[in-house]
């Protein structure tokens, strides 16, 4: 496996210092953020994030991108685009920088399912889909679907019917543990074994439910919060301990959108956390290990 940093989640820094900073950490790879962003007085995940290029004008910065990621020695685990499905202008200008950086994969991001009747937003993207497949293939690259809470492919179910018989060359999914936390989660190798062949790509971020203030009548309401990635409700082993049971060795992507620890320290500990998991988890395959119990993992997260 290799690991890289999604830079929507490292706000603070500039193109620059998140390249220089995550290569010196000793990460594999970066996954620019690519959209136009609301400005922000204080930088953060979704505005006024340093570290994102924006989609106006990128072809113009292109060069940049480049030049900052190779002089850095990192590679591209993929772009992370924001062009939905629908805008085919900007999905095939991502396509084409895609291909045109040599970084083979890129989101395409899908309709929320509350903009609109299901199974026609479901059917409109599988035709806009279909599209993209055909100019990802032109290009040599291809088009990615995120598992995506509140998007009309929150599942591993969802994502494999709206990709059925489109050529796994060109279209894939990403999963991604800790937006399915939140919504479609299904048992991790029986959802990669589902995606099969369209299994294309790993990000891990953590999620923990918590609880709201007793309403009148006593109801509770619970809500998703981001939280650190050995302390959320997502089991990172679990998930990896699947990861390798599929034959799954490809790019994991880290976008963890806690705040608990300052930015440079978190990326470091993640980078760390992540590969003695995989490590460890690759070992149990390989020896037939039995996995760690409770205790010893709540014990290796307190250390």
């Amino acid at each position: 496996m290799k690991f890289s940093v999604f830079t929507a989640s490292t706000p603070e820094w500039s193109p620059e210092e998140a390249a220089r900073i995550l290569a010196a950490q000793g990460w594999d790879g970066i996954e620019w953020r690519i959209t136009d962003q609301q400005q922000a007085q204080t930088p953060g995940f979704w505005a006024g994030n340093r570290a994102t290029w924006p989609l106006t004008g990128l072809e113009d910065a292109l060069p940049e991108i480049a030049r900052i990621t190779r002089e850095s020695g990192l590679e591209f685990s993929g772009l992370g685009g924001y062009a939905r499905c629908d805008d085919h202008d900007g999905v095939d200008r991502m396509l084409a920088a895609t291909a045109e950086l040599g970084a083979r994969q890129v989101r395409v991001t899908m309709p929320r399912s509350d903009t609109g009747d299901y199974p026609e937003l479901f059917a409109g993207a599988r035709r806009d889909l279909e599209r993209a497949a055909a100019r990802a293939q032109e290009l040599g690259v291809k088009a990615l679907v995120e598992l995506h809470h509140e998007t009309i492919t929150p599942s591993a179910s969802a994502a494999r019917r709206l990709l059925e018989g489109l050529d796994p060359r060109h279209v894939g999914v990403i999963h991604d543990l800790g937006n399915l936390v939140i919504e479609g989660q299904e048992r991790t190798l029986s959802a990669l074994q589902l995606l099969g062949p369209y299994l294309a790509h790993v990000h891990v971020k953590n999620v923990a439910w918590v609880a709201g203030e007793p309403e009148e009548d006593g109801t509770v309401r619970w809500r998703s919060e981001w939280a650190p990635l050995r302390t959320g409700t997502g089991d990172v082993e679990a998930y990896f301990r699947a990861l390798h049971e599929f034959g799954y060795d490809g790019w994991v992507t880290c976008e963890d959108f806690s705040t608990a620890l300052p930015l440079e320290q978190r990326t470091a500990d993640d980078l760390a956390y992540l590969r003695a998991v995989a490590e460890r988890t690759s070992a149990e395959q390989r020896t037939g290990a039995e996995p760690r119990t409770g205790a010893e993992r709540a014990r290796a997260v307190a250390s």
